[in-house]
């Protein structure tokens, strides 16, 4: 039998998805944000979180930090082609930091209820250490930072007590040590 003269009809690959938490510096300019969205969904990755915020003011940076998921060489391929773009200064992946980065995300979680769903609702949010930042009679907001594991559970904790919405934040991430980006 003939082999296909195309590498598109090369022997399948079943390598294991991975998540991985990317924090990029860019010069902060009108477009970059759209050009860095526009390689992902452009190659047809995926992005699971996504946060932007101007850091250095001074220098006019600002810190990108995005949650994918792909294959290892996936990964590699996303680093390398954001490596390449111009107003990119720096990609540090910081899954491979090797548990010297800390991530955190912010959610508001509110529930509808009343009598013992709304105690259970308190209690709970207690064991998470949420805190309320809004009531009313009929409804409770919470507050809760920590990992994206911690919230995904509260939330679904908070289903059968009654849960009405979710707003989170996504995903940022530091390294730890004395040692910028």
């Amino acid at each position: 039998m003939n082999q296909p003269a195309s590498a598109y009809f090369m022997e399948e690959r079943h390598d294991p998805n991975e998540t991985h938490t990317l924090s990029v510096l860019v010069q902060n300019e009108p477009g970059v944000l759209a050009r860095v969205i526009g390689l992902f969904s452009g190659r047809g990755y995926n992005i699971e979180s996504l946060t932007v915020s101007e850091t250095e003011s001074q220098k006019h940076l600002s810190r990108i930090t995005i949650v994918t998921t792909g294959t290892p060489m996936v990964i590699q391929q996303i680093k390398h082609q954001l490596d390449r773009m111009i107003p990119i200064y720096k990609v540090v992946d910081m899954t491979l930091t090797g548990g010297r980065s800390i991530e955190r995300e912010l959610a508001m979680v509110k529930v509808r209820g009343m009598g013992e769903p709304r105690i259970e609702a308190m209690r709970l949010a207690d064991a998470f250490r949420a805190r309320v930042i809004d009531a009313s009679t009929e409804s409770l907001v919470f507050e809760i930072t920590g990992n994206s594991a911690k919230i995904s559970q509260f939330v679904d904790l908070m289903r059968p007590l009654g849960l009405v919405e979710v707003s989170r934040t996504g995903v940022v991430a530091i390294g730890r040590g004395p040692e910028g980006m």
